[in-house]
């Protein structure tokens, strides 16, 4: 059944400070959201107290907020959401405008404070969704973001005022990749590690995250810099940085950036855009032309081997093996794979083969490059699809089970003109903080109560 947002008042404006007391960690109280995917990079929402069903009325929403374009999601962190946008220069005809990074009341949406600076797309793909691509990343007081041209900034949360930057094309050499910057920096201890896109050997960069000063860099940049989200993940008794770049997989020491392994791996037009998955020993990454790739991690030391990857380099529906994904992050079940493919159609997979078990159209959109953010909370998932729906559901080795959806935002972007649709989509990735999902889109951003106590 689909239903609609009901508007109007949530809750009492609890200052920042006062909500930032109840952030816990996953211990069923409430969780912030601090970066993308949310802690970890994750994507798992711990929080209990959340509803079952969505009410017949709809959901209430707290607060609505006008903004600009972007698809850049947003973080909440210590009462606050920050989130990026884009607006044109008027009567530009070269797409020159400003990137601007809001930060809001968590509890009402009051704009507290907001950091601007000046830039043009007339690189970038004019087609796609224009506006900031990168989630802020927050840690503790100071919030990371990062521009489509490349501008890092370190500000601090209470003010906005700057505290470092860096531009990655006047102070590394970036090539701007078609569709603008997209990597959202991570924190690790006091390093701040970034895919750069850098010459010479700087396709990832290790920042001091209080001074900017670099650290360490490494591997080389062959065709660009991609699109890719860095990882941490713990296996083979190391701490392993994973990053996916256009010609590959690697690891790193993300201490030093010494490489622990790699695996060849092209990727057309430098589109690595899903974020590598690990579950076990299980790391798969999987992209639109010649589909997934799957690595069995070593048990005892930071190694790695090819389990299996895809062997069409075609992403026409009926061509494919596997899984095509465009922009959908995947997720692993035990021996089991979940994603989407190129045109919209869910797929489930043998994760020891990646041998194809069953399909279905219910989920999506059958669209090209139709995509849907799966996030997991306890034994279902929030999946927050691109035509705006927000669904409740399980996947199974038999197939998809629907628990329910609601409409939860407008698609406003239009980016897949000359693809074959020309229909509006939302391709930002959600907040799920404190009991509510915040979520935007190029004309507002919406935070939404999911609380069970709230119906």
């Amino acid at each position: 059944m689909q239903r609609r947002l009901k508007s109007g008042p949530l809750v009492k404006m609890l200052g920042g400070v006062a909500l930032g007391l109840l952030v816990m960690t996953a211990t069923g109280r409430a969780q912030d959201w601090p970066q993308w995917r949310g802690a970890d990079r994750l994507a798992v929402w711990h929080e209990t107290g959340v509803v079952d069903r969505f009410p017949e009325d709809g959901l209430k929403v707290a607060w609505r907020v006008p903004i600009g374009s972007g698809y850049a999601g947003p973080a909440v962190a210590g009462g606050r959401v920050f989130v990026l946008d884009w607006t044109e220069d008027p009567g530009s005809r070269t797409l020159d405008g400003s990137e601007r990074l809001l930060a809001l009341d968590e509890a009402s949406g009051a704009v507290l404070w907001t950091h601007e600076w000046s830039t043009s797309y007339r690189r970038l793909m004019a087609s796609y969704a224009l506006g900031p691509r990168a989630t802020p990343t927050v840690d503790d007081d100071r919030v990371y973001v990062v521009g489509a041209t490349g501008r890092l900034f370190c500000l601090n949360v209470d003010t906005g005022e700057p505290i470092w930057d860096v531009d990655y094309v006047t102070d590394y050499g970036l090539a701007v990749p078609t569709w603008g910057v997209t990597s959202a920096p991570l924190v690790d201890d006091d390093l701040l590690l970034a895919i750069v896109g850098g010459e010479p050997d700087a396709l990832v960069v290790a920042f001091d995250k209080r001074t900017g000063e670099e650290r360490w860099r490494a591997l080389d940049v062959v065709a660009e810099a991609g699109y890719g989200q860095p990882v941490i993940y713990e296996a083979g008794g190391a701490r392993q940085l994973i990053v996916w770049h256009p010609t590959g997989l690697a690891s790193l020491d993300p201490l030093t950036g010494n490489v622990y392994w790699e695996q060849e791996f092209d990727t057309a037009d430098g589109m690595t855009i899903s974020t590598p998955v690990r579950s076990d020993r299980y790391l798969i990454i999987t992209q639109l032309y010649n589909g997934a790739l799957m690595m069995r991690l070593g048990a005892d030391s930071p190694t790695a081997e090819l389990l299996w990857k895809g062997s069409s380099n075609s992403y026409e529906a009926d061509e494919t093996d596997g899984l095509h994904a465009m922009t959908t992050t995947p997720i692993i079940v035990g021996d089991y794979i979940y994603g989407i493919g190129a045109h919209g159609e869910l797929r489930g997979l043998d994760a020891t083969t990646g041998a194809r078990l069953w399909m279905s159209d219910r989920m999506n959109a059958q669209s090209s490059y139709a995509t849907a953010f799966f996030v997991q909370h306890e034994d279902r998932y929030f999946v927050n699809n691109d035509d705006g729906d927000l669904i409740l559901a399980r996947f199974t080795p038999q197939g998809y089970v629907e628990l329910d959806r609601t409409r939860l935002i407008e698609p406003t972007s239009r980016p897949a003109r000359g693809h074959g649709t020309d229909r509006l989509v939302n391709w930002v990735h959600p907040a799920y903080a404190n009991g509510h999902v915040v979520q935007r889109n190029d004309q507002e951003i919406v935070r939404v109560s999911l609380r069970a106590s709230d119906y």
